[in-house]
């Protein structure tokens, strides 16, 4: 399919996976390279921002974020911003106040969250790279139910700049493909030091060629919980991994069971703190009653167009870090995350890699997730978890599917700076691994 079917065919496709918010309306690719999608919490000067939410509707940024402009200036053209959970709060792009993307393999199932446009599109179009951005999983999750490699680098490696936080700690800008290679080709291409963000300007560069994995590490808390079909599928993919020359070995890393804790507490802490700034003054939706007094006219407003979950999220980060309670949780989870690290640094001191799944089960049904409580939520995320407050690279490659033909994914962790581990293994693994696409219809 050419870059020009793509894009007189976009509104047919996008109508029934649902995967942009906003699109571009040009069929014509002119001097294009490669088309891209980004995920709708990355600013875009020529499409609507919205964040998965309502209070951004109608918000045109005035400038691009780092990582479009570098797609841009590489020849990318934007076709289209990606729906995802609101303000990335989610597992399963159900927490959107927008659109809910769905699944290619199976429209009555999720696309995972919080990228999960993003996912969907890379799973969708032939040759197609969409931006992502993780918190606690949300490039990975998302690839795995799509089917799709998905990498989120080292905090850092990418500049944030332009990207509407949700942690700031934890979030990080990656690449999102059906292609394994694309991995190596486009983090490359938004990766880099940034004055406009400070977390980007001092990092090591990345080179052409890096060493080859040789050893992977399993840790024991990595495999339980799972599915049996998942499980099944991780077993499988560890003994053709033995065969590619790959040495496998079970650890132990028992600081893993409390990164989720303490995840939500540093990125609610976080969240609480960034979505302040919505008062329905200078972004999008400003239709408030202005005779009102300013608590009662942002709180009527913030109650009408934030949903439930940023609404609890908002609740449990603003507690979290309340005088009496900060030393009790906040603080305490700031310890946890440095438990974590060594803890990784301790494996990847002799091992080029921690493996597990990436996450316990294959994408549910709608209905399923409706019936979801926000801690069986919360517990999905336990896999991918541990990477993000580590700020480690991590990549989900596919590496099953279940009886129903919904992949499965394995993710592999590497140890700060070190992608290129990662990009050759998604290489290889892509060789050797008979993959499967969704029958796509218009």
């Amino acid at each position: 399919m050419t870059m020009r079917d793509v894009l007189s065919g976009l509104k047919e496709t996008n109508a029934r996976y649902s995967m942009f918010h906003s699109m571009t309306d040009d069929v014509d690719p002119g001097d294009a390279k490669f088309l891209f999608s980004a995920k709708d919490n990355l600013t875009s000067k020529d499409m609507e921002t919205c964040a998965g939410s309502k209070i951004l509707i109608g918000y045109r940024p005035a400038f691009d974020a780092a990582a479009i402009s570098k797609m841009r200036d590489a020849g990318g053209k934007l076709i289209g911003k990606c729906n995802m959970d609101e303000f990335g709060f989610g597992t399963f792009s159900y927490n959107s106040g927008l659109e809910i993307p769905r699944n290619p393999y199976d429209l009555e199932r999720a696309c995972g969250g919080s990228s999960g446009g993003s996912a969907c599109a890379a799973a969708v179009f032939e040759g197609h790279v969409s931006l992502g951005v993780s918190t606690g999983g949300s490039i990975c999750c998302p690839a795995s139910f799509c089917g799709v490699y998905g990498i989120a680098p080292t905090y850092g490696r990418v500049s944030r700049y332009g990207l509407i936080d949700y942690g700031n700690s934890l979030d990080k800008i990656g690449i999102i493909s059906a292609d394994a290679g694309d991995l190596r080709r486009y983090i490359r291409v938004i990766a880099g030091k940034d004055p406009r963000d400070p977390t980007s300007c001092v990092q090591p560069e990345l080179r052409d060629e890096g060493r080859k994995m040789r050893s992977v590490a399993v840790p024991k808390e990595g495999i339980e919980g799972l599915s049996k079909e998942v499980e099944a599928a991780f077993k499988e993919s560890l003994e053709s991994l033995k065969g590619m020359g790959l040495d496998v070995e079970y650890v132990e890393m028992p600081s893993l069971k409390y990164a989720m804790p303490a995840y939500y507490v540093l990125a609610t802490s976080e969240a609480s703190t960034n979505l302040a700034r919505y008062v329905g003054m200078r972004y999008g939706q400003q239709e408030g009653d202005h005779s009102l007094k300013f608590d009662d006219y942002f709180s009527s407003f913030r109650s009408e167009y934030f949903g439930d979950e940023a609404k609890r999220r908002i609740l449990l980060g603003t507690y979290t870090r309340m005088a009496g309670f900060r030393d009790r949780y906040y603080a305490k989870a700031l310890k946890v995350r440095q438990v974590v690290i060594r803890d990784y640094k301790r494996v990847l001191a002799d091992h080029d890699a921690v493996l597990a799944p990436t996450m316990p089960f294959t994408a549910p049904r709608f209905d399923d997730i409706s019936k979801m409580s926000a801690l069986d939520s919360y517990k999905a995320d336990y896999l991918t978890v541990p990477a993000n407050i580590a700020g480690t690279p991590h990549m989900s490659a596919p590496c099953g599917y279940d009886s129903n033909g919904m992949p499965i994914g394995m993710q592999f962790v590497a140890d700060h700076w070190n992608e290129e581990v990662l990009f050759d293994i998604a290489e290889r693994w892509q060789r050797s691994f008979e993959a499967r696409r969704p029958e796509v219809k218009a």
